[in-house]
């Protein structure tokens, strides 16, 4: 078993998850749910976009810094992914997770800059229409209505998998899981 220390891509990977789920759901309890108490129903939607594009940057670097860290994370373990149960279905499952997180998050974005580009649409907030708000930007405030909390509930579970992760790499649990994966392979 190696000794070595991953500190710097570990802490990528911990920190880009830790910026990206306290930033999403940041974004949908303080940016979008205080759009909704803006004054002006027109300026609703447009301030809560301006707020997400401010944040848009950060997000995307946390991702970036993120998927390195795991990136860096997988080759520093490849070991273990392949020979400890649990760690191969736990990698597995957490990248599946972190891809749909990014959808999410890209798809949201999306979203976001089509809302931006009605103006000053009318909206009760900034994820839900009023009556005057056009069709085609209400159709979007819905969706992101549900993607605000999706992305929040998919980024904690990327941490809480990362936390399993770091439970599986205490030395009774990778000497368990060692076991079980030879016996295994050996029927």
């Amino acid at each position: 078993m190696s000794s070595s220390r991953n500190t710097l891509v570990r802490s990528l990977h911990d920190l880009g998850a830790a910026a990206w789920f306290g930033g999403s759901l940041a974004g949908a309890i303080g940016i979008n749910g205080a759009a909704s108490d803006v004054d002006d129903p027109a300026e609703r939607a447009k301030i809560a976009a301006d707020g997400w594009a401010r944040w848009s940057p950060i997000a995307a670097g946390a991702i970036g810094s993120h998927v390195i860290g795991g990136l860096g994370l997988i080759l520093a373990n490849r070991g273990r992914i392949r020979t400890q149960a649990g760690v191969t279905s736990n990698t597995a499952f957490k990248t599946a997770i972190t891809g749909l997180a990014m959808a999410t998050t890209a798809y949201s974005g999306i979203l976001g800059t089509r809302i931006a580009a009605a103006g000053d649409a009318s909206s009760a907030g900034a994820t839900n229409p009023s009556q005057e708000t056009p069709s085609a930007v209400a159709d979007a405030q819905r969706q992101l209505n549900v993607l605000q909390w999706v992305t929040p509930a998919l980024t904690a579970a990327i941490v809480i998998l990362g936390a399993q992760q770091g439970e599986q790499q205490r030395p009774a649990e990778r000497l368990l899981g060692v076991t079980k994966k030879a016996l295994h392979r050996g029927r």
